[in-house]
């Protein structure tokens, strides 16, 4: 395991009860077209495989197909993961899934990446959290936004990516937390801004707690809000399928509002195994606003293709500071 080197295979093959997964997302250029494909590892006792993960954004279509685990091989040293005949690196993916639930084929490769600031006592977008040992999920950000060029063939259509945008990010440890929040975009309407939040309940020593990180980036700053920059959720609500998100850190406060479109079921990992269905949509869209802490606005854009999970018993945890009770949502 590299602390300093998050995008690269965290694991051991030996692992009985682990997962790794790289989340590739890709939007066209004019926006007509939006998938995220996740590869990935799964080692436990009932059914170790290697996967893949498709998603077609529009539609909500997802497809999961499973490899022997001998076919996933990684580089030690660098991100270079295959699965099968296909090949997924910070640089480029080559596809070839030939199954009787799809066929892709084609090449796409990244330019002009946007990396998340890292330091020595901050490796990633997880902070000092990087260091913190028996956490059952870890997640990295390895490309914030890139430029796509390249075509893919999905059961028979080619699709052009070329001057699309692209975004890369991962997981691995046991489990996904037992409730979350994320949302992400880099497809603004009137910028080039990126935006990456995400709050869960998370286990920790028998009990749990509430952490939640993200940033919104524009003109070159990122503005991180986090548990461990000692950020605050100002709001959380949910209802009639739009979600309003407020954060205060020490200089500025982030409002996000989004309204939840069309939705797949993706697999996520329980103890290693794939065995929990979540919904995630890859075609909401985000209003956001940024404002220093007297109120002046400083950045407003809308971002659309934005991808969204909301696992709804997150709603009973989360303290909304100032608030003697937790804020719940109302469906």
């Amino acid at each position: 395991m590299s602390v300093f080197k998050p995008e690269v295979f965290q694991g051991k093959m030996s692992y009985k009860r682990y997962f790794e997964g790289w989340y590739f997302k890709h939007v066209s250029k004019g926006m007509d077209y939006v998938c995220s494909i996740i590869p990935g590892i799964s080692l436990n006792p009932v059914n170790p495989h290697a996967f893949i993960q498709f998603i077609n954004g529009l539609t909500g279509e997802t497809q999961y197909i499973e490899y022997p685990v001998s076919s996933f091989r990684f580089d030690k040293h660098r991100f270079s993961v295959q699965i099968g005949d296909s090949v997924f690196s910070a640089d480029s993916i080559l596809l070839n899934i030939d199954s009787p639930l799809i066929t892709v084929s084609g090449r796409l490769s990244y330019s002009g990446s946007i990396k998340y600031p890292a330091s020595v006592f901050s490796p990633g977008i997880m902070g000092w959290y990087s260091f913190v040992p028996f956490m059952e999920c870890k997640h990295g950000v390895v490309s914030v936004s890139h430029r796509i060029d390249g075509s893919l063939t999905i059961n028979g259509t080619q699709v052009d990516f070329s001057g699309g945008k692209g975004y890369i990010e991962k997981d691995w440890g046991r489990s996904f937390p037992e409730s979350w929040i994320w949302l992400q975009s880099n497809n603004f309407a009137n910028s080039d801004a990126c935006i990456m939040m995400s709050i869960a309940k998370i286990p920790w020593l028998g009990s749990y707690f509430t952490g939640f990180l993200g940033f919104l980036y524009f003109n070159g700053i990122f503005y991180p809000f986090s548990t461990y920059n000692k950020s605050e959720i100002t709001d959380i609500s949910f209802q009639d399928e739009r979600l309003t998100l407020g954060f205060r850190s020490k200089k500025y406060r982030l409002i996000i509002t989004t309204e939840l479109k069309n939705s797949g079921i993706l697999l996520a990992p329980v103890s290693g195994e794939m065995s929990r269905h979540i919904k995630e949509s890859v075609d909401s869209e985000l209003d956001v606003c940024l404002m220093d802490n007297k109120g002046v606005e400083l950045y407003r854009d809308k971002a659309f293709r934005a991808g969204l999970e909301v696992i709804e018993s997150i709603f009973e945890i989360v303290k909304v500071k100032g608030s003697t009770e937790n804020r719940m949502a109302t469906f």
